[in-house]
């Protein structure tokens, strides 16, 4: 029987601000600048910008929260070998 699991707000945010940050980081590399070189506050002010511009990061981080609650419950429900 399948129950509800209530997929974590915080989770999803998470998500999808780490995928904004990494598109950052991919657009800054292919412009010849580290990220390194870039102080963090203004990668997650980019980032921030990139993630209201590019709605679409909140489906896809719902989605990879929804696979890592499936997985998470899979693993769970797997018996443990004795040792």
């Amino acid at each position: 029987m399948d129950t509800f699991q209530p997929i974590s707000a915080s989770a999803v945010h998470v998500l999808a601000r780490l995928a904004a940050r990494k598109a950052v980081q991919e657009e800054l590399r292919s412009q010849g600048v580290k990220p390194t070189q870039v102080k963090p506050a203004e990668i997650g002010a980019m980032a921030q910008a990139y993630l209201s511009q590019h709605p679409e990061l909140w489906r896809t981080a719902l989605e990879r929260a929804q696979h890592m609650a499936q997985e998470d419950e899979l693993r769970k429900r797997k018996p443990r070998r004795s040792v």
